[in-house]
């Protein structure tokens, strides 16, 4: 019996040898198939994200086949996914406003696609470019007031985030009417109508991917649809955000107002909130005050009661 045992226990330790052994070559001569710290001792790897093998903006094939197009739609790629900070507040934001915007453009006969349009002019922020561009569509004053917004000292509806939506889907309309493509009239939102109907004249071409453009117009559209594949699928591109990180939508009732207003910090107390709150809903009122000498209606959203907790002055 103690002989079968000593024989077993030889046995074991024979098998115990031999794989420590085929362990010790395999280490020194084959490249293990997981990174180690060693391999990346920074503790983390950058890797080259992978684009859909198709890609389309707005029904509209993108032409990856050509080098040039695909070497820009990746460089979108690329930048988008390790712009960290940009593309996730980009996710985040969305949830509280493409619900907003999404409703509008399909009213308007726009495709969906274009809601990131104003995710790459304004990140979905009220911002003001240094040419004075303003709002989550960036618009310029004079194309503002052409497309029926109002814009002046005490309200300035490029703010107003319906208003400007409507704005900017009666500027695509009429792109798509002059291109005969929403690539086109994304590429014209960004370098003007006249700038794109000149260089297409000028070069004797009329597809996007075909024309000798500025910098940020030729960038434009490889942008919208980095934006796009990155937001519809972020966890593809390593972004985990929860539905529960989302900014939910804002809850609201609106009153409508035809008169003029002396002092809005008095008008919002009315209501229980304060100046500071009343802009956050309307950020277009530009003044804290307004003369409407016309009477113009005018809707001033509200927070619905307990929405949003008011910050209560400390006297």
């Amino acid at each position: 019996m103690k002989i079968i045992k000593s024989k077993f226990y030889y046995f074991l330790s024979g098998i115990a040898v031999t794989i420590g052994v085929v362990y010790i070559l395999s280490s020194l001569f084959f490249t293990p198939s997981n990174p180690s710290a060693e391999d990346f001792p920074q503790g983390y790897r950058i890797v080259n994200p992978v684009m859909p093998d198709y890609l389309e903006f707005a029904g509209e094939r993108i032409p990856t086949e050509n080098f040039d197009v695909f070497e820009r739609m990746e460089r979108e790629f690329i930048t988008n996914t390790y712009w960290h900070s940009s593309t996730i507040l980009a996710i985040k934001r969305a949830g509280r406003w493409f619900p907003v915007i999404e409703p509008i453009l399909e009213e308007n006969d726009i495709p969906e696609d274009f809601k990131y349009l104003c995710v790459a002019e304004s990140l979905l922020d009220n911002v003001i470019s240094p040419v004075g561009a303003t709002g989550f569509w960036q618009f310029m004053k004079a194309a503002g007031k052409k497309y029926g917004l109002e814009i002046n000292g005490q309200v300035d509806e490029r703010y107003h985030l319906e208003k400007s939506t409507e704005a900017a889907c009666k500027y695509l309309q009429d792109s798509y009417n002059m291109f005969g493509s929403w690539i086109a009239a994304a590429a014209s939102y960004n370098m003007g109508q006249e700038g794109l109907t000149n260089q297409r004249e000028r070069q004797k071409a009329k597809n996007y991917f075909n024309l000798v453009l500025n910098y940020e117009t030729s960038r434009f559209v490889g942008r919208l649809v980095a934006f796009k594949y990155i937001m519809q699928n972020p966890s593809k591109f390593g972004f985990d955000i929860k539905d529960e990180n989302l900014y939910k939508p804002l809850d609201y009732y609106e009153v409508t107002l035809k008169n003029s207003v002396d002092d809005f910090a008095d008008f919002a107390a009315t209501y229980g909130i304060n100046y500071y709150t009343l802009k956050m809903f309307n950020p277009w009122l530009r003044e804290n005050y307004l003369k409407n000498s016309s009477a113009k209606a005018y809707k001033i959203k509200l927070p619905e009661i307990g929405s949003i907790e008011v910050i209560k002055e400390k006297l």
